[in-house]
């Protein structure tokens, strides 16, 4: 199960994490996001140990969806080393997800 980050705990669970972080941000009345959440859970399991994987509900967590001008939800942010290094805006397919993932991951 995804790791649930808020504002005030943003920082120690995806900018201070040793390996790379996969945010998804996302709301509880947006279709899209229920439609990606078990493309999000299947990269959880595939990637488990390679990449932590965490929610953050943008309704909830408004100062970093801000700090990182999320517009658009889904919108799944890749950090690493403390950095948002790529993103994917939208429910799109597993491949183009793993694609953007994939670079990211030692």
């Amino acid at each position: 199960m995804a790791i649930v980050v808020t504002d005030s705990n943003f920082q120690q669970e995806v900018l201070e994490a040793d390996i790379p972080v996969m945010v998804d941000f996302w709301a509880e009345w947006c279709m899209p996001c229920k439609m990606v959440e078990p493309v999000v859970d299947e990269i959880e399991h595939d990637y488990e140990g390679k990449l932590k994987v965490c929610r953050l509900n943008v309704d909830e967590a408004g100062q970093t969806a801000s700090q990182y001008q999320i517009m658009s939800i889904p919108t799944l942010a890749i950090f690493k080393n403390g950095k948002l290094v790529d993103m994917v805006i939208g429910a799109l397919p597993k491949d183009v997800i793993v694609e953007k993932i994939n670079p990211h991951i030692e």
